[in-house]
């Protein structure tokens, strides 16, 4: 066996695991309103079973309808009434040797009154969290002492469910980790002050598990290694909270980082390298003797062994490897590296989750869906599919044919698959992209995709292969706006920028438009050692981005001292310079620049399209070629459009 390690068994307590891969909660806003594990959770969770997952902690699990609502639909343990379907949830699991504990959750100061029917939320100490930005009320002594009380209650309707064990969620800056730390507790009872009181309220959490449920139900405890907030606890207090916690009687430390106020290093955008907190968990097992269980943004099987070959952990918490490809266990015990679909760390799942949506995946568009297409239905019956265009939309879709028993046909004007995603690998810290590009090449050359490369199809193509039905998926240019100069030697795109085309040595460039395309490609610019100005018409830079994306890339366009002028439309282009003209004061001001590249978004392709039409009656429109979009809509339209295809 090639990963011997991560396919080792294992204990937490007296409980034996298949191997060493946990998929660690993430909110999925998949149950039922009143909290029950919903058909969609369960199948959601029984696919991550049977694709190999040893143990599968549950999405946050809500321990008080009051105060403690984290998402919209989210798991709860709060009545007996939810024991059925979370026995349905655990059987479901146990069919494949799989375990499943149950994450119990409060948000404490890290949630908002509109969850919870406009009350003031709460937290140790009237401290508001500058992310969500509402005070939060202080817990009285005996409301601290009640939610004691219900977090023991939702361990133990876990327990009648058959569920194998809980996990109290002591992490990223939600309510128990508040109590713990000294920058969000100032109490002066005996839950705040010294350290064993700050540790008090989960104290009795654990002890009151214990006696209810057992000293042998397995609890595990999720803390940060690391707050990464100014007045938050570093890693040598962690340490003492493990060894403390240790004390107590807990089976095992999930050890992962990070409040909602330290942004980005919750849950990492793609710049973030696999490992790049592997000291934190790796110092916490040197400090315990009980099982450590650690996310590390571990997205490829041999970087799992390898951690755990080298001892930083002892279970590997593979998150969103998990929403891109539930099947990840599976396909590294049988050394099918190349099939797994890759997590990119885009940000879409949380992205969508935010914006009070269910789970999704960017590169995995049955995430959530999972009964929706349950199956692929293999009806194809050889008949061929015509596909333009070869990027990541027509790549998905002739993957989704190929297996239905359709014989898709790709044709690629560029020399290579992969479409956009062959400008949106180029920026820096973009690697991810690369092993995308890789999985979709391989699964259409591993299904016997025909693909003709260097070929921009021409109506004689499309007729000489009589096809069933076409899919045009033939992109987007780049817009140029009708501005006085825009034809100058001097103007280029940030395509012709990121596909290598177009080089500046030493100059002074302006870029204009602010979309991530913009961001990125006026870092790469700054990076080789041009002097950059980044010009955006809206009051902020990348105003659609998912703010920890945003929050990202202006770290580095900070690194650069690239020039961000705001509020600022571009005029006129000159030999030498740009005229701009500031919104605000309504007043024109000319900024010398050597070159200019436009990055205002793209417009689709469809010269093809009434001709097509005229000719053809089964015609899909997809990607870029249909609305200009992100990855996510690619894959999701070149997915749903293959799958139903009748």
């Amino acid at each position: 066996m090639k990963y011997k390690n991560l396919f080792s068994k294992g204990k937490i307590g007296n409980l034996e695991l298949k191997n060493r891969i946990v998929m660690p909660a993430m909110g999925t806003s998949l149950a039922t309103a009143t909290g029950e594990a919903s058909h969609d959770l369960i199948r959601y969770y029984e696919e991550r079973a049977e694709g190999g997952a040893g143990l599968i902690i549950t999405e946050i699990t809500r321990v008080d309808d009051e105060y403690g609502v984290g998402t919209s639909n989210q798991l709860c343990v709060t009545k007996p009434n939810h024991v059925p379907q979370l026995e349905r949830l655990a059987k479901s699991i146990h069919k494949y040797d799989s375990k499943v504990f149950v994450q119990l959750h409060h948000p404490g100061r890290q949630s908002h009154s509109n969850l919870i029917e406009g009350r003031q939320v709460v937290a140790p100490s009237p401290i508001t969290c500058q992310r969500c930005k509402e005070e939060p009320r202080e817990l009285t002594t005996e409301e601290v002492e009640g939610l004691v009380k219900k977090f023991v209650k939702g361990a133990k309707i876990a327990q009648m469910a058959g569920i194998d064990g809980v996990e109290l969620h002591g992490a990223h800056g939600y309510l128990i980790n508040q109590f713990m730390s000294p920058y969000t507790n100032k109490r002066t009872d005996k839950y705040g002050g010294h350290f064993v009181n700050r540790m008090r309220f989960i104290t009795e959490i654990i002890l009151g598990i214990k006696h209810i449920c057992g000293k042998d139900f397995p609890i595990s405890v999720r803390i940060d290694g690391d707050e990464f907030v100014e007045g938050g606890f570093k890693l040598d207090y962690a340490v003492k909270i493990a060894r403390y916690l240790e004390s107590l009687g807990i089976h095992a430390i999930n050890v992962s980082n990070g409040t909602y106020e330290s942004g980005v290093t919750i849950i990492e955008p793609i710049s973030y390298p696999q490992g790049w907190k592997r000291h934190l968990s790796e110092t916490i097992k040197k400090a315990v003797n009980i099982p450590v269980i650690a996310v590390d943004v571990i997205r490829k099987p041999d970087f799992a062994e390898k951690l755990l070959d080298e001892g930083n952990l002892d279970f590997v918490a593979l998150g969103r490897g998990h929403l891109a490809d539930p099947n990840w266990g599976k396909k590294a015990y049988n050394g099918e590296e190349s099939t797994i679909r890759p997590c990119i760390s885009c940000l879409h799942c949380i992205e969508e989750l935010e914006s009070g949506r269910k789970i999704k995946c960017a590169v995995n568009a049955r995430v959530g869906r999972e009964l929706e297409f349950d199956g692929f239905e293999k009806n194809g019956d050889d008949r061929k599919v015509a596909i333009i265009g070869g990027g990541p939309a027509g790549m998905e879709s002739a993957r989704v044919l190929a297996l239905r028993g359709f014989k898709p046909v790709i044709f690629e004007k560029e020399n290579e698959l992969g479409g956009a995603l062959n400008l949106a690998n180029k920026p820096p810290k973009k690697e991810k992209i690369d092993w995308l590009i890789d999985n979709l090449k391989y699964e259409v050359k591993k299904l016997g995709v025909e693909v003709h490369l260097n070929t921009e199809a021409t109506m004689e193509d499309i007729k000489a292969i009589e096809p069933y039905a076409i899919f045009l998926a033939s992109g987007a240019n780049p817009i140029i706006p009708p501005i006085p100069g825009v034809d100058g030697d001097n103007v280029t795109t940030s395509v012709e920028v990121l596909k290598g085309n177009i080089k500046f040595d030493n100059k002074n460039v302006a870029v204009i438009g602010s979309g991530m395309t913009g961001c990125e490609t006026a870092e790469m610019i700054a990076e080789n050692g041009n002097n950059v100005s980044l010009i955006e018409m809206q009051s902020q830079i990348g105003k659609d981005l998912y703010p920890a994306n945003l929050f990202d890339i202006n770290q580095r366009l900070n690194k650069y001292n690239v020039d961000i002028k705001t509020r600022h439309r571009l005029v006129k282009i000159n030999k030498d310079s740009i005229v701009l003209l500031n919104t605000l004061t309504n007043m024109d001001i000319e900024l010398p620049v050597d070159n200019v590249v436009l990055s205002l978004g793209v417009k689709p392709v469809k010269n093809l399209l009434n001709d097509l039409e005229e000719n053809f009656s089964n015609i899909k429109v997809i990607g870029d070629a249909s609305k200009a979009g992100r990855i996510a809509e690619a894959i999701r339209e070149g997915f749903e459009k293959a799958y139903v295809l009748d």
